[in-house]
């Protein structure tokens, strides 16, 4: 592109009133550069570390690394041993929102799961007695279970079952539930990646009615005092922090709860707990994410014997 499009002028427009943040933006998504690789380490960490690190941010895990840009972890024999995942940073920012939940988990539930980044964090972080992968496009599947047993992620099972169907046959079973929601993926053009129509009303709204519909089931299996994790890898008010309104509107139960150690990341559009970060910021391609916890009182449901029994599930 020699110059931005009107659509992408006005979503910078949108986002930031001043002028020298609307050309940076512009800029990072015109001319994409190179974010610093980053991996999660799900075996142990070695006590020296193969690759040249950058310095750790204040909230970052222990079992996340940032490398230096010319590092190539993917080439590593550690990665095809499973003993880390390579991921964008963005990614462990949106997921990070987990590291202030304490409570044990029996299970957790990640319903847009593919490829398998964000399960494999809830499980290195948390440890939860089991972990139910979702992928609802089939073509997305193989990519999540080979990534799930390369780093021996278990006891896990994967499935493949609209977000609908999760609600009505195990609700109120999970203390976490995680929704990497589908969006219109402007974030990959940081990436230099594509992303055809993204800037488009029509493209954003069809998300939006879709994560809409994700979250609505989603809320159904979240178990009382469990917690439900919302993100997209895009930029757009519309998909986020709009999103998360809505959803506290029509699903009162839920309250937004506050991550301290995102508060520098707040998002300015909305006094809600919800937190982002941009491409110039070089951390990475860019992120959103909101947590909430259901304030109902009561158990967890356990998940019922047929549904284990379902034909179709790949236990890990």
């Amino acid at each position: 592109m020699d110059k931005p499009s009107n659509l992408l002028l006005k979503l910078s427009q949108k986002l930031f009133h001043a002028a020298d943040d609307q050309e940076q933006f512009i800029e990072c998504l015109m001319h994409p550069k190179r974010f610093n690789p980053c991996i999660l380490w799900c075996q142990e960490k070695p006590e020296h570390s193969p690759f040249a690190l950058e310095p750790p941010l204040a909230w970052q895990p222990g079992f996340v690394d940032r490398l230096a840009l010319e590092q190539k972890p993917g080439q590593h024999p550690l990665h095809k041993q499973g003993a880390f995942y390579c991921l964008d940073f963005s990614s462990i920012f949106a997921i990070s929102t987990l590291l202030i939940l304490r409570e044990s988990i029996e299970l957790a539930i990640d319903v847009c799961a593919s490829p398998g980044g964000k399960s494999i964090f809830a499980w290195t972080a948390l440890r939860p007695k089991l972990l139910l992968s979702n992928e609802v496009i089939g073509k997305r599947l193989a990519a999540l279970i080979s990534n799930l047993k390369r780093c021996s992620i278990q006891p896990a099972i994967v499935l493949r079952l609209d977000s609908r169907v999760l609600a009505d046959e195990i609700p109120q079973a999970a203390q976490l539930v995680l929704v990497d929601a589908p969006c219109s993926g402007q974030s990959l053009l940081a990436k230099g990646g594509k992303a055809p129509g993204c800037f488009h009303p029509v493209t954003i709204n069809t998300n939006v009615k879709r994560q809409k519909r994700i979250l609505a089931n989603s809320a159904q299996l979240v178990a009382p005092k469990g917690y439900l994790a919302y993100m997209t890898c895009t930029y757009s008010p519309d998909e986020n922090e709009q999103v998360v309104a809505w959803f506290l509107e029509h699903f009162p139960q839920f309250q937004s709860v506050e991550v301290p150690h995102l508060s520098s990341y707040q998002s300015h559009l909305t006094t809600l707990p919800c937190y982002r970060i941009f491409p110039f910021q070089k951390l990475g391609a860019g992120a959103f994410t909101a947590l909430f916890q259901n304030r109902q009182e009561g158990g967890r449901h356990e998940l019922p014997e047929a549904f284990l029994a379902r034909p179709g599930l790949t236990l890990l």
